[in-house]
């Protein structure tokens, strides 16, 4: 196995089988945060299969050829542990939080979970109504559903557009056979990307992983593909009438991946633009115009693409107004760009925000993993901090020109019928 070391107390180990492990010790704390990334989510689904990748998150937690299902639940949390999971667009992550002295639990239950589920039928018949039940809270949570129709009108034909969750009808007809398909497929060790940090050994974690078979050939089948990204949708207007007391509003638009240094770019536009009550959007749509509870801006990076919006809740009778204001104040950041102090503000922020985002072992634990879901080189937090110093205003004003631009905006709003 090659061992680099990427920082002073970082380390990642590549095995042969194609497995990857990072880890970060912190010593100041007396806890580990673990987890066994899956290279394969949403993303990676056939439009019927639509849901397929969380339902099979939900179903490995219902018994393994060791454990039920309640012994899965007090193996760490009767340990004051917690153990968690969740299906992104481009992963499925399974983490446990933990004392240090129990990171061997840790790391046998998350190997349980992730290489020897049962995945029952009978078990199946009842996780499937709670999946359901799931897509309905979404449905009852306008906020929430507003940015699942965004995703959709960008790439309606892509799954970087389809639902995580699934829909009803999708998730109705996956059956155990699905699951074992894609668990064949797609949870095995060469697919796989273990990430750790906290009060922890290198060479120990190592250990660890190879007594649980983690460095043995892997005999793992074709992993699933993602289909080629299309052009996203740019610019028009898309709505899906609710009977709501808001119009919940978002704008966005197709950016960047996240192993583009751009990204950094963004975040420092999205911070000035709508990334706190000191943000243009904020003083604008909300101090100066009372339009608006909630206005935020928004990136996300993807494996592929990324993505950068506005999101506003707002009356019916005073949507146009908003979003007008909103398209004013696109246009101006599109224009100008951030200059002098203005831009020193957002790059301070923007750098506070990210140590302030690393201060718990979880943080650095998903930070290590993002690295290898998203094939990014690792950067060192100096180096991440630096990049972010470094930003031109030249820099700035040519990622606020290509992505800012207001004709370029995506717009979908939910709620009574209006005219944005």
């Amino acid at each position: 196995m090659e061992t680099v070391r990427l920082d002073r107390d970082t380390y990642q180990t590549t095995a042969p089988n194609g497995v990857s492990v990072l880890s970060e010790a912190v010593t100041s704390v007396r806890s580990v945060a673990v987890g066994i990334w899956v290279r394969s989510a949403s993303a990676h689904e056939p439009r019927p299969k639509m849901g397929v990748s969380h339902l099979l998150e939900h179903m490995v937690f219902k018994g393994t050829e060791r454990r039920t299902a309640q012994e899965i639940a007090l193996a760490l949390e009767s340990r004051g542990g917690s153990l968690d999971a969740y299906t992104s667009r481009d992963a499925t992550a399974f983490q446990a939080r933990v004392l240090d002295t129990d990171l061997p639990v840790a790391v046998d239950v998350l190997t349980d979970l992730v290489r020897c589920p049962v995945l029952r039928e009978t078990d199946l018949q009842l996780e499937r109504n709670v999946i359901l039940e799931e897509i309905n809270t979404v449905e009852d949570t306008p906020d929430d559903q507003v940015f699942d129709l965004s995703a959709q009108a960008l790439w309606p034909e892509h799954p970087y557009g389809f639902q995580i969750l699934g829909t009803r009808e999708t998730v109705s007809a996956l059956s155990t056979d699905d699951l074992r398909h894609l668990h064949g497929r797609a949870y095995h060790a060469g697919n796989c990307i273990i990430a750790a940090a906290g009060q922890l050994d290198h060479q120990e974690l190592l250990q660890l992983l190879d007594r649980q078979g983690w460095f043995d050939r892997d005999n793992g089948g074709r992993t699933p593909a993602m289909p080629t990204v299309p052009a996203a949708v740019r610019g028009g207007e898309q709505g899906q009438p609710k009977d709501t007391a808001q119009s919940h509003i978002v704008f966005a638009t197709d950016t960047v991946p996240y192993a583009d240094q751009r990204k950094y770019a963004l975040q420092v536009l999205a911070n000035n633009f709508g990334g706190g009550m000191s943000s243009r959007l904020f003083q604008r749509i909300r101090e100066a115009l009372g339009l608006a509870y909630a206005i935020y801006a928004f990136t996300s990076f993807y494996h592929r693409v990324g993505v950068a919006g506005v999101y506003v809740g707002t009356q019916p009778k005073t949507a146009r107004q908003a979003t007008e204001a909103i398209r004013e104040e696109y246009a101006r950041l599109a224009r100008d760009g951030l200059r002098g102090t203005e831009l020193a503000d957002a790059k301070r922020q923007t750098q506070g925000q990210l140590m302030l985002s690393l201060e718990s072992p979880t943080a650095r634990m998903y930070r290590l993993a993002s690295c290898s879901v998203f094939s990014e080189p690792y950067q060192s937090l100096d180096e991440m901090q630096a990049a972010i110093a470094a930003l031109t205003e030249d820099e700035i004003a040519a990622v606020a020109a290509e992505y800012f631009d207001p004709e370029r905006q995506t717009v979908v709003w939910l709620g009574p019928t209006t005219h944005t």
